[in-house]
């Protein structure tokens, strides 16, 4: 799931749907290439901290976790 949403912010919004996004701006940027460039960067970073949350939640339900 997360993966799917990393994929479509990096592709999708990057690539695929860049000339539709690029009527709009970020700090002067057009946003379709902001999402390339920084927009899946910070989202990937955004994921791995869900993602440790979520790891986390799971070893606790299953009395795994570590403290």
């Amino acid at each position: 799931m997360l993966l799917s949403i990393w994929l479509m912010v990096s592709f999708g919004f990057g690539i695929v749907f860049a000339e539709n996004l690029n009527q709009f701006r970020i700090a002067g940027f057009k946003l379709g290439f902001w999402f390339a460039q920084q927009g899946a960067i910070y989202l990937f970073v955004v994921l791995i901290f869900v993602y440790v949350r979520l790891m986390n939640k799971l070893d606790k339900a299953f009395e795994v976790d570590e403290v």
